[in-house]
């Protein structure tokens, strides 16, 4: 199925990236390479930190494109099996191995349905499981026993996102894999970007730009600390805006206040945020070192400029 313009004829490529464009903000080169990929019908992989887009960008390329979207979350459960399908045990017993007996994974639903196959973390997927992908992209088709052959419909494509940066229960995509996709490497968002998408995903009305501002500017910060090897995504900035909010109403306060902002910084982001192996520091140290010279510094340009203490109310390092 692919998604139509009044006169019955697909949507041109320009078109679906300015319909795309409005809905994600920015990423004009990105949208224009990921529809052109799948528009020439190959496979693409996103590659980049989390909280970059990737799965907002795949998500609305698929809607705009009219075609279905099956979602797999890569992880080292994500059996053969789990990503094809399977016989229902209980009916194979009544009814042996016929092919209404079968259950379709998301592999197969996409097969069938000629949809684009989600895989969200896809450096995280046993070789095994990668195997049976790369039969698919190769030769269209996946033959499972008992069941025969499953070829895939026009529209089929596998789109997939990871994160190369987190070595934590990943392996390294072998060169069959890359041989078989295009790769699109993505990266942080201009602030300009950031501040947009804070302020549509808070959920929190009447926030004042320059605030918001500042919380974009003190979790970009966090990317470039010495003392942290992580950095926090826009949706530290995000959730920051949302609990300083309902952390304002909780203390009959406001979001600027001194120790709303700063509680709302500590509990956003210091969970997000990672330490450099022999940092002797705490993330609450960190994100309150930021907030200071982010949000605590005086007004004036005199010689008095500089670190304000932190607010009497702020939570303090453990």
């Amino acid at each position: 199925m692919t998604n139509t313009s009044p006169n019955g004829a697909s949507p041109a490529p320009a078109q679906l990236v300015a319909s795309i464009g409005s809905t994600v903000v920015g990423r004009r080169r990105e949208i224009e390479l990921v529809v052109a990929a799948l528009v020439a019908d190959r496979h693409i992989v996103i590659e980049g930190p989390p909280g970059t887009g990737k799965s907002t960008l795949l998500r609305t390329v698929a809607h705009e494109l009219g075609v279905g979207f099956e979602f797999v979350e890569g992880n080292a459960e994500l059996t053969p099996s789990r990503l094809v399908g399977h016989f229902d045990p209980a009916r194979v017993l009544a009814e042996g191995y016929d092919a209404d007996v079968f259950v379709d994974g998301p592999l197969a639903a996409a097969l069938r349905d000629g949809s684009l196959l989600y895989v969200e973390e896809i450096n995280r997927v046993p070789e095994e499981t990668l195997n049976v992908l790369i039969t698919v992209m190769s030769e269209g088709e996946l033959h499972v026993p008992r069941l025969g052959r499953l070829a895939a419909a026009p529209g089929f494509r596998l789109v997939a996102a990871m994160n190369p940066f987190d070595a934590i229960g990943t392996a390294r995509i072998s060169g069959a894999v890359y041989d078989r996709v295009c790769r699109l490497a993505v990266d942080y968002q201009t602030a300009t970007d950031e501040q947009l998408i804070t302020e549509r995903a808070s959920g929190v009305d009447a926030l004042d730009p320059d605030w918001v501002a500042k919380v974009v500017e003190l979790v970009r910060r966090t990317r470039s600390h010495g003392d942290l090897r992580v950095g926090s995504s826009v949706r530290g900035a995000i959730d920051m805006c949302a609990v300083a909010s309902s952390l304002a109403a909780v203390r009959d306060s406001s979001v600027v206040a001194g120790d709303v902002s700063l509680d709302a910084a500590l509990v956003a982001l210091s969970g997000r945020v990672r330490l450099r192996e022999g940092s002797t520091r705490s993330t609450e140290d960190i994100v309150r070192e930021l907030w200071l010279d982010v949000f605590g510094r005086k007004d004036d340009d005199g010689p008095s400029k500089g670190k304000a203490d932190a607010p009497n109310g702020a939570t303090t390092a453990a």
